[in-house]
């Protein structure tokens, strides 16, 4: 276990101690909200917990949100860049937003039930017989929260630039819902983008403490671009085509 917390060589002590700080702030955090959360539930109350505890997590770990252009107002499908786990905070804290996930997460069980007190909504991009499945959870999840967010990407790029967006994971928006915007979104973490993302060969533990280990703030803004319309919203490769075009169009401006 010590091997795989290590941080790399010539870390000093403190930002070892700053890096267990904020870890046992997380923690206590997440023990305070998990009761208030089932208490919500009981009460069948809008649940306001996993905002608060994201946008906790956030703050805990030193990420200075900010929000551009028009937030949505109704019920709206996010489409997304992906250069960090930062992503989710950061988005959360701003729209309190649930999250689209492949399925790969829900085969760790403590990964699972945190995404789960979310609604986190799990797509199985290889199995279409699950399609009608997954369409149910996303308008019980967007019932919850009122906005459901996606990273077509699949994985997490540098912040510099956009792999393509994967159209087989908005299979769960096909055919969108009724009365649902669809509006792009761009994470700018501006110059500090390099030295944020989770790329290459570094595993999601190692990164997770790499950004806690910084004494510097993270600064993120969430550019919330015009939402898709007409012919962008045809179907779920039209509707990966224009917001990806739309999220090169903002990270090239």
């Amino acid at each position: 276990m010590a091997a795989a917390l290590a941080l790399p060589r010539g870390y000093s002590l403190g930002t070892w101690l700053r890096v267990a700080l904020r870890i046992a702030a997380m923690v206590a955090l997440l023990l305070a909200c998990i009761p208030l959360f089932y208490v919500y539930r009981m009460l069948g109350q809008a649940n306001p917990m996993p905002r608060v505890f994201l946008g906790g997590v956030a703050a805990i770990a030193g990420v200075e949100v900010k929000a551009a252009g028009i937030k949505p107002s109704g019920p709206v499908f996010l489409i997304a860049n992906h250069v960090s786990w930062i992503d989710i905070p950061a988005i959360s804290f701003i729209t309190g937003s649930a999250f689209v996930g492949h399925d790969g997460l829900a085969s760790m069980p403590l990964l699972k039930w945190l995404c789960k007190l979310n609604d986190t909504v799990f797509v199985a991009r290889h199995d279409r017989a699950s399609v009608a499945e997954q369409v149910e959870q996303v308008r019980t999840a967007l019932g919850a929260t009122r906005a459901l967010a996606i990273f077509p990407e699949g994985t997490t790029s540098d912040g510099t630039g956009l792999l393509p967006f994967k159209s087989s994971l908005l299979s769960a928006f096909e055919p969108l819902p009724e009365g649902i915007a669809v509006q792009p979104v761009l994470l700018d973490y501006g110059p500090d983008a390099a030295q944020i993302a989770w790329v290459g060969e570094e595993h999601g533990l190692d990164n997770f403490l790499r950004i806690l280990a910084r004494r510097d703030p993270v600064p993120v803004t969430v550019h919330f671009l015009p939402p898709l319309e007409g012919l962008q919203l045809a179907n779920r490769k039209a509707m990966a085509e224009a917001a990806r075009e739309a999220v090169l169009r903002a990270l090239a401006g």
